[in-house]
């Protein structure tokens, strides 16, 4: 492991030395890229000096124990060689983990796009429930989301919205959102007071930045309308509203929450820019689900992957078989125990790869 550890601190000092080029400030794809790759490495280099640190102590107690004399100097050292071996053992399992490549693009932003499925309006009033659950979520976090575009769902909730969460490592913890959520409730259209099942689909995606996406304004056909839904006189009278067509795929994206055309238009480029990426993104995803059969994340987005029943009070993650018993606190936004559970899951399928 020392060896591993040794070759990643020379490539930090070769990263430190090119970020210090002044010549690499003209090539800003290049400068992005090295500056992400340094960072990466900051938390390695650092265990990796204090792993250096411990085996040093080990060796140290090693000596006094094959030299020294003094018993109580013995039992000194004794008992710090059994504390400093403990503490390598775990550093080690640590490191192991540290080393192992993360999905490069854990650390942006996220696109999120949720729709109501089969279910009519119960599952558009279940697409509502859930894009509240996420925004208590975030706000938890401390991320701030910003609505894209939305439909509203004609007995409440929306058929679809789409929304950016931008904050700290955000695709990292909602990349496993993407999927078919199922709920089980009697819905509130429903007289009898019968059990009914509905599914939304959720999916989320890295954002794509400037650098991820070599975008042609000629490839861009641009049209503005008129809002809908709530926001006043001049939102729904100003041509505010934003569609832009990709000619060359056909994708089409519309932005009509800001009551600015220019907030809307930004807005749109980004969501344009991750639909685009998703398709060389997808591949990746793809290869990954050949070899990780549990992060539905990571492969196929039309699988079921949570249901919530609500005579149960029961969510239960089909992935992992992670069920609780909790359904409000959850669904007001406390999802981070199902999300380090997945994480958790992930990072022993990983682990298992690099082993294997």
């Amino acid at each position: 492991m020392l060896d591993k550890l040794e070759a990643i601190n020379i490539r930090f000092q070769e990263l430190e030395k090119e970020m210090n080029n002044p010549d690499i400030m003209s090539d800003m794809k290049r400068f992005v890229k090295l500056n992400k790759d340094y960072k990466d490495l900051l938390p390695v280099i650092a265990a990796y000096k204090e792993y250096k640190d411990v085996l040093g102590n080990i060796a140290n107690c090693k000596e006094i124990l094959s030299t020294e004399k003094d018993e109580e100097f013995r039992e000194m050292a004794k008992l710090e060689l059994s504390e400093f071996t403990a503490k390598r053992d775990q550093m080690e399992e640590d490191i192991r983990l540290m080393l192992i490549p993360a999905d490069p693009q854990d650390g942006k932003n996220a696109v999120v796009e949720i729709r109501g499925g089969t279910g009519g309006d119960e599952a558009s009033i279940f697409a509502g429930d859930l894009f509240r659950m996420y925004t208590h979520y975030c706000e938890k976090r401390n991320w701030k989301i910003e609505i894209v575009d939305y439909t509203e769902g004609t007995a409440g909730g929306y058929k679809e919205i789409v929304f950016n969460v931008i904050g700290d490592n955000v695709y990292g913890q909602l990349k496993y959102e993407s999927g078919v959520h199922r709920v089980q409730r009697v819905p509130q259209t429903e007289t009898q007071g019968r059990v009914h099942t509905s599914a939304a689909s959720v999916v989320v995606l890295p954002e794509a930045e400037e650098f991820d996406v070599e975008l042609k304004q000629s490839d861009i056909r641009k049209d503005t309308f008129c809002s809908s839904g709530p926001g006043g006189q001049s939102v729904n009278t100003t041509y505010s509203a934003i569609r832009l067509t990709h000619i060359p795929t056909g994708i089409v994206v519309s932005c009509q929450d800001q009551k600015s055309q220019i907030k809307n238009l930004e807005k749109a480029m980004v969501v344009l820019r991750t639909r685009l990426f998703e398709r060389e993104y997808n591949k990746y995803l793809e290869e990954m689900s050949s070899k990780r059969k549990t992060m539905v994340s990571t492969g196929d987005r039309s699988a079921k992957v949570r249901t919530y029943n609500y005579p149960q009070s029961r969510v239960t993650d089909h992935r992992i078989g992670y069920t609780m018993y909790n359904l409000s606190a959850y669904m007001d936004g406390d999802i981070q125990d199902i999300i380090d559970a997945l994480q958790l899951a992930e990072n022993a399928e990983r682990l298992k790869e690099a082993v294997g």
